[in-house]
């Protein structure tokens, strides 16, 4: 099958098409964009990953849990880090029961709700967070090197712009739903 995007060629040549593999050069445009933002984010997740795992022995998971608590000094309802991280409140629980284990983080009653904990990272947890945090940026910057400032910057403004426009999309249809 003949395509005109060059990037295709080499990927294919490189056996490393991924999800795009699925793509026909007539295909519409937004299938193509897609299918790439995917075959990017699952590159980019695999690798990092890989390397938090080789470096830290640590899961994505984890590292997300502490990068969402490390913003929060004061901590989180386990509740609003299961909504950060959209993920179930039965992955929250098990994550903080780890990571509690290994003093990372301390998990305390709710002074406003005794139905609700508040979790929050440790000293021991923040000053690893930290570590990791800095190498993880190193690897990002390293990942995206192929790309210039100006490009990445605008990647985000028009991924921000149809972020916004999912999530506008999803309430009109849960409005209409209820109505």
């Amino acid at each position: 099958m003949k395509h005109n995007d060059p990037s295709h060629t080499v990927l294919e040549d490189a056996d490393e098409l991924g999800h795009e593999a699925r793509a026909g050069s007539g295909d519409h445009a937004a299938l193509k964009l897609w299918l790439r933002m995917l075959s990017c984010t699952t590159h980019i997740e695999s690798e990092i990953r890989r390397r938090l795992r080789e470096r830290f022995d640590m899961s994505l998971a984890r590292f997300d849990y502490m990068a969402q608590l490390y913003r929060y000094e004061d901590g989180l309802k386990m509740r609003d880090l299961s909504r950060y991280l959209m993920v179930t409140g039965g992955n929250v629980t098990g994550l903080t029961d780890d990571l509690e284990k290994d003093g990372t983080v301390v998990r305390e009653n709710s002074p406003g709700d005794r139905r609700a904990w508040i979790v929050r990272l440790t000293a021991k947890g923040r000053r690893r967070f930290e570590t990791m945090a800095r190498e993880h940026e190193g690897w990002l910057l390293e990942l995206f090197s192929g790309l210039d400032a100006a490009t990445v910057r605008q990647l985000h403004a028009q991924l921000g712009r149809l972020r916004v426009h999912l999530v506008q999309s999803n309430e009109s249809s849960l409005d209409e739903k209820k109505s």
